[in-house]
């Protein structure tokens, strides 16, 4: 049992410290090394040992926020379940992000490594992959879906990807100004997701401008 504490306090360490790292200094831009180092571990092979690939921990690092996460998004979607509002799904899209943000305290660096991972097409597949897991998210989509019936497909993916670099910029921005202890527009998460739906609902509802 000792054992076993002492290899899951390590592998929080190493995930505490890769996660800093990261997204301080960009996903290409931090080694094996510094991470071990970072962590307090005197093996430079620990992060090997313990996660495999920079790409297995970096997998790992996206589990262990999506998980809760999730959660939080499946208790609003059965909240708002039947809901012909659009900006009720669009609440359960971008809120429970704000909500993890907040319940971790300060510092965080989790944003901050969403906005890199959203921008990098080779990671992006990690996002994928756990939506594709995802029953919550799953759930608001088909919700958020059944208020725009009438929007074309090829619209429909465009504002999909504007709202996903939206979002996760506009929650980085702010983890970065409080990093920096620099003013921030809103007061807190909350009032941040609270800019966020009401910009969302207004992307999603814009009128449709067709090529001629």
């Amino acid at each position: 049992m000792r054992n076993a504490s002492r290899g899951e306090a390590t592998r929080t360490a190493i995930l505490d410290a890769a996660e800093r790292l990261f997204a301080e200094h960009g996903l290409d831009g931090v080694s094996h090394r510094q991470i071990s180092s970072a962590a307090g571990q005197g093996n430079n092979a620990a992060v090997g040992y313990h996660f495999g690939t920079t790409g297995d921990l970096v997998a790992a690092i996206v589990e262990r926020h999506t998980t809760p996460i999730d959660a939080l998004r499946g208790a609003m979607a059965d909240r708002v379940a039947g809901s012909t509002d659009i900006r009720d799904w669009v609440d359960c899209l971008f809120r429970p992000m704000a909500d993890h943000l907040e319940s971790l305290g300060s510092p965080t660096w989790w944003a901050r490594l969403s906005a890199q991972l959203a921008a990098d097409p080779r990671r992006h597949a990690l996002y994928v992959q756990h939506a594709l897991r995802s029953d919550a998210l799953s759930r608001t989509v088909a919700g958020f879906t059944a208020c725009l019936p009438d929007l074309p497909e090829p619209v429909r993916e465009e504002r999909a990807a504007m709202s996903r670099l939206l979002s996760v910029h506009v929650f980085a921005d702010r983890e970065t100004a409080l990093a920096e202890g620099s003013p921030t527009p809103r007061a807190s998460w909350s009032e941040t997701a609270d800019g966020v739906v009401d910009a969302m609902v207004g992307l999603w509802t814009a009128p449709v401008t067709h090529p001629s």
